[in-house]
């Protein structure tokens, strides 16, 4: 049966999610479809009043439940009875999240959708499995760590993955014990309070999950500003954690986790295995249409195999199949908005001005949406916003070295350190280059996740504060006390 949809027979949830009920909106901000361009949805903006009721269901949702002090097996099976509906749910959760996203259905349901039941079940793990610890301390006296949940967290996610940028934040939130409260972007949210609503029908108690909806200005400032919400995770960009960090300070001191941009380098000697690199990099661009943090926008490689390479990596991208993202065939995703498109064609305009070489694409498609040409820059000037900002699009730049010491130079980002790619048969120099490269994740001959999800994600530099993924992401959901009894 094919995956293949027609988006107005698909019903979207209306309103926020609070206390296990719906609760009215008015319509907010408007929304468009990013695959056809036509207005199909509002978003209400939830205000500080709102957002206080949230947290109030929250904090009450905690009391009445027990929930963090629940012996830790029964939490986590409860969360494998929301990660089974999930999957259970998965073509309904699918569709909601294709029809505003830039996600191609048939991804949603081979990727997104079973990845984030996995995801679930990887921290429901957690629960039973992590713990204090006791620590050695003088024969007169006994020590140890103990540690507890925050209480109620609150969570930001992007538009760009929203399903499994839920289930990043609530996973280790809930089975640390914590209650949350989620705003979704304002652009994509109907799939996340869809979690939400499963979350109550597979026996998680109603009030433990919260989902508020709005924007970062009224809406974001008023859950990372909530006295009562102990511990903020954000996923977004750069400037936005900077806001966030700043509302905190200003507000009420709070331990946050922040992943936030990139502009990863994909470094390639002349060693490599180049169609293995080609394949890798092309995908890292063409994935969601680059509309990723950890996307590999930078390729740097040794000038003796460089043509080689960016001829492979064209073909690549020369092949994508775009269509909308209710459409089984499509596999290359729209551009999530017509600011955003904008904004993209204006920095590689930009570039081209300055001397770069346009190999491939730099146009927007003649298709209906928000659909934008794979695009490859070469004969880039390093200092070119193309090189330096992160686009969050279909656009890779080459640069070109000779000694693997340039080649390191270049790779460093003066101000991100999210991922890198690297690429050689060399043993001794891809241990020299991990050394070298900053960044909070290392790909050696490949580039992107995979569903090892003990692999924790996140930045150094100016790309986040702290961890997402791993044991990493549980323990940041827990605060810790030291104890010392006399004897």
């Amino acid at each position: 049966m094919s995956l293949s949809f027609d988006p107005a027979s698909v019903t979207l949830p209306r309103g926020h999610f609070i206390a296990g009920e719906w609760v009215d909106a008015r319509d907010g901000i408007d929304l468009h479809r990013p695959s056809d361009a036509v207005a199909f949805a509002a978003c209400p903006v939830a205000d500080a009043d709102l957002v206080d009721r949230a947290v109030g269901a929250a904090k009450a949702a905690l009391a009445l439940s027990g929930w963090g002090r629940l012996a830790p097996r029964e939490r986590a099976r409860a969360l494998h009875r929301w990660a089974d509906l999930i999957e259970a749910e998965a073509e309904t959760l699918a569709r909601l999240e294709a029809i505003a996203s830039t996600r191609p259905i048939s991804e949603l349901m081979a990727g997104d959708i079973p990845v984030t039941a996995e995801q679930i079940r990887f921290f429901a793990e957690f629960a039973d499995k992590e713990g204090g610890d006791l620590v050695p301390t003088g024969s007169d006296s006994f020590g140890m760590i103990a540690t507890e949940p925050y209480g109620v967290v609150g969570a930001i996610t992007p538009w760009n993955f929203p399903v499994n940028m839920a289930g990043w934040k609530l996973g280790p939130a809930l089975a640390a014990g914590n209650a949350v409260v989620l705003k979704p972007s304002e652009m994509t949210p109907f799939a996340t309070l869809y979690l939400a609503e499963l979350s109550v029908r597979a026996g998680l108690p109603a009030g433990l999950i919260n989902i508020v909806l709005g924007d970062g200005r009224t809406t974001g400032t008023a859950i990372t500003g909530h006295p009562d919400i102990a511990k903020v995770s954000f996923t977004g960009s750069t400037a936005a954690g900077a806001a966030i960090m700043e509302n905190i300070a200003r507000t009420g001191i709070k331990p946050m986790t922040l992943e936030l941009g990139g502009k990863s380098p994909q470094l390639v000697f002349a060693d490599a295995d180049l169609p293995l690199a080609a394949a890798a990099i092309a995908r890292s661009v063409l994935g969601n249409a680059g509309q990723a943090c950890v996307a590999g926008s930078r390729l740097i490689v040794a000038e003796s195999v460089a043509e080689e390479l960016v001829g492979l990596i064209v073909d690549r991208m020369r092949a994508v199949r775009l269509g909308a993202t209710w459409d089984a065939a499509s596999a290359y995703s729209p551009i999530i908005s017509e600011r955003q498109i904008g904004r993209m064609a204006s920095i590689v305009d930009a570039a081209v001005a300055r001397g770069a070489t346009c190999r491939l694409g730099g146009e927007r498609l003649d298709h209906a949406g928000y659909f934008y040409a794979p695009t490859v820059l070469e004969d880039i000037d390093a200092t070119s916003p193309a090189v330096t900002e992160e686009i969050f699009g279909p656009v890779l730049t080459v640069q070109t070295f000779r000694e693997e010491e340039e080649g390191l130079g270049l790779a460093d980002h003066p101000t991100y350190g999210l991922c890198a790619g690297l690429y050689t048969r060399d043993l001794s120099r891809a241990l020299r280059a991990i050394n070298s490269l900053q960044a909070g994740t290392i790909w050696v001959n490949r580039y992107g996740r995979s569903r090892d999800h003990i692999l924790p994600t996140g930045g150094y530099k100016q790309s986040g504060l702290g961890k997402d993924l791993g044991r990493e992401a549980y323990l940041a959901n827990r605060k810790s006390k030291s104890v010392l009894i006399a004897l």
